[in-house]
């Protein structure tokens, strides 16, 4: 009697390469934020994007009046531009146009700055020449500039003085990141415009770093959910349409080999987009608790027929084999359970990080595996 073949080791092999394969293409994010001192970069920053990553003496120096902001597994690195006061601008002025060509010379397009935020305080209503002549020589450069007026009141009437001034910007988005108590009218104002703002960024963002900005982003905002739901059936779609194509040529029922690194893949690129920390470690773990301990199980009949179950008439019409239909229909599925797992889990925990066994224990449930 012939031994069946060992694939154990080849289906590891390809398991850790499409884990690696999703971190890799996850891409970096770059965000130019430029601003006078006081306007509120950093408490913007923080409001916006997971981990508070501006915190005070976090930055890395670059040049003498810029800094950097990032941390390992973040795929988010902001360039904090200061020195727009007057007696500074010139040399802050030279010293980012050094910096925009360094990093537009770059074959690395996760090297390059793909958008900026302009931040201009909405209670002094005015726009600088310095601030004019930034958002020319950053739209030169071909980098879409946003506007923000911070700490800004609903329905601002600069908003369109700072449309009018700054006609090169892509928007002008009027944001109050944090609760602010105004004495005059004896109420506290809520935070308002940061849904508009990471929608307009999103709009500016290349295709190749939309999932590090889903990333970035932190789930206390609403429209940053969005973002990454978006995202996330993207990756759905594009892995349904690969595990179709691997099963043109019908895939054996009892090892169903081709699909698993496929699903591992998206199982890891939807776990980027909802915010886990990209590292091999922590992707690992979140992919061998949402599919099985092994790569014997992963590949094994608990997934496969699982999902099976769910789809009408597959178990019949399948006949020990799993055409590419139902390849496709099995991905997707597993894909859309697992998205909306993760929203759900979001929307009730905003800002909290990804609950693995949480989310393992609420995707079995959901589809029976």
């Amino acid at each position: 009697m012939t031994a069946a073949p060992n694939t154990t080791g080849p289906l590891q092999d390809a398991v850790a390469d499409a884990i690696r394969t999703a971190t890799q293409g996850a891409g970096r994010v770059n965000i130019l934020v430029a601003g006078k001192t006081g306007v509120g970069k950093s408490t913007l920053i923080n409001a916006v994007f997971r981990g508070e990553l501006a915190r005070t003496g976090a930055g890395k120096p670059v040049t003498q009046t810029t800094q950097e902001y990032t941390r390992p597994g973040h795929p988010l690195t902001i360039i904090d531009t200061r020195g727009l006061e007057v007696g500074d601008y010139g040399r802050s002025r030279a010293e980012l146009a050094a910096l925009i060509r360094e990093r537009a010379a770059s074959a690395d397009q996760d090297r390059h700055l793909h958008v900026a935020w302009l931040c201009i305080q909405d209670s002094v209503h005015r726009v600088e020449d310095a601030e004019i002549e930034l958002c020319g020589m950053l739209a030169d450069a071909g980098i879409p500039v946003i506007a923000i007026l911070t700490k800004a009141r609903r329905n601002t009437p600069f908003a369109d003085t700072a449309r009018a001034l700054l006609p090169r910007a892509k928007d002008v988005v009027a944001v109050r990141a944090l609760p602010e108590w105004i004495d005059e009218l004896q109420a506290e104002l809520p935070p308002m415009g940061l849904d508009r703002l990471i929608e307009v960024t999103a709009q500016y963002i290349p295709e190749a770093q939309q999932r590090a900005y889903a990333n970035a982003l932190s789930t206390r905002n609403k429209q940053a959910l969005e973002v990454k739901k978006k995202r996330a059936e993207i990756e759905v779609n594009v892995a349904a349409g690969l595990a179709a194509s691997a099963a043109a040529a019908p895939i054996p029922f009892s090892d169903a080999f081709a699909l698993v690194p496929i699903q591992v893949g998206m199982i890891a690129k939807i776990g980027i987009t909802f915010g886990m920390e990209i590292s091999t470690a922590a992707l690992t773990t979140l992919v061998t608790s949402t599919l099985g301990s092994s790569a014997a199980t992963l590949a094994g009949r608990s997934v496969v027929s699982g999902l099976l179950k769910l789809i009408p008439g597959a178990g019949s019409a399948v006949g020990g084999t799993i055409a590419a239909t139902t390849a496709a229909a099995i991905t997707k599925l597993l894909g859309n359970a697992y998205v909306t797992v993760l929203y759900d889990f979001c929307l009730r925990h905003p800002g909290q990080d990804i609950d693995i066994a949480f989310i393992k224990r609420a995707l079995r449930e959901r589809v029976r595996l």
